[in-house]
């Protein structure tokens, strides 16, 4: 699934709404750690999403955060990942094309 101009690029896919607060800190945060794209799918605009987000996931809330293939949770999640020093290493395993 990934675009042959993403290899290198971190494979960050994170469950959203257009409004919500967290799913905007959380793409902050991964920015800052060098993520440059995060593929956001949209739940508020496709019901359908939203039912495969909790599926997936067991969780109704967003953002839901992948990275790679390891589910990463909320952006509290997120954040705790980080400050435990787990957040980097995960980042650099979930290279596109390694």
């Amino acid at each position: 699934m990934s675009n042959p101009q993403d290899k290198g690029a971190h494979h960050v896919v994170m469950y959203s709404t257009q409004v919500c607060p967290y799913c905007q800190m959380a793409e902050r945060l991964l920015k800052q750690r060098g993520v440059e794209h995060v593929e956001k799918i949209l739940i508020d605009k496709d019901p359908e999403q939203r039912a495969a987000m909790m599926s997936r996931t067991g969780r109704r809330t967003v953002p839901q955060i992948y990275i790679g293939e390891t589910h990463v949770g909320g952006y509290d999640d997120l954040s705790a990942l980080d400050r435990a020093g787990g957040l980097m290493p995960l980042l650099d395993g979930a290279v596109t094309g390694s």
